[in-house]
């Protein structure tokens, strides 16, 4: 049986976890530090619950864009190009405040399976509270399978997803209850319980996998995880 690693790590205010079913290597425990060293990263630079934190300061109008990191251009150019996609159902200025966090944790994940792929890790998944990137194979022939959260059931499954090379994003209310707002109309997003995107992600190294999470952020449910053996709410 091959020994992999399975990491879970406390950031951006949600659990993500690593289940590396490629074999132990020193390649691959490096990248699984590297990848976590950059949650952190972006944890210190997006996150709005940090007064010090970049986004927070240009939310504040003390610093521009052009003074922040790259990767904070890079996120708000996502944001305005899904918003002009969505015909304003996404915004990164949820009642008119710098917040882009729809965009960054789902961003986020991607940038980790990357980092984990390159260094050799073929075979992954990570889960970012929801967002999911599973690359590869959970063993020898199998796909991964990603559990969909109940909104009706907390704890329990309504769906799953299986798949080789596959992204799923999941927005729910159970486990957070109505918290999207639709940006139209300033009230929590109504009609559906739940929502679960899936998209291909390339089996090869790629600067810019697919991005499920942005869509299914739009007011719609609320969010949560999915499971590939793991979980997507």
């Amino acid at each position: 049986m091959r020994e992999g690693i399975r990491h879970v790590e406390h950031v951006m205010g949600t659990v993500f976890s690593f289940d590396i079913r490629t074999p132990r290597s020193p390649s691959v425990t490096t990248a699984l530090t590297e990848a976590v060293a950059w949650l952190h990263h972006v944890d210190r630079v997006f996150s709005t619950y940090r007064p010090d934190s970049q986004v927070s300061r240009l939310a504040d109008g003390r610093v521009g864009v052009a003074e922040c990191d790259p990767e904070v251009a890079e996120v708000l150019r996502l944001g305005a190009e899904f918003e002009r996609i969505s015909g304003g159902a996404f915004t990164c200025a949820p009642g008119g405040r710098l917040d882009p966090s729809g965009v960054v944790k789902g961003w986020a994940v991607e940038r980790a399976s990357t980092i984990l792929h390159d260094a050799g890790a073929l075979d992954h998944c990570v889960n970012g509270g929801g967002d999911v990137q599973a690359r590869g194979e959970a063993g020898p022939g199998d796909p991964w399978r990603i559990g969909v959260a109940d909104p009706r059931d907390p704890g329990g499954l309504i769906a799953a997803v299986t798949g080789h090379d596959i992204a799923v994003a999941t927005s729910g209310t159970a486990e957070r209850g109505r918290h999207i707002l639709d940006p139209r109309t300033g009230r929590p997003a109504a009609g559906l319980l739940s929502v679960t995107l899936v998209a291909a992600t390339s089996p090869r190294s790629t600067p810019s996998p697919p991005r499920p999470s942005r869509w299914a952020t739009r007011p719609a449910p609320g969010r949560r995880p999915a499971r590939g053996s793991r979980r997507s709410a």
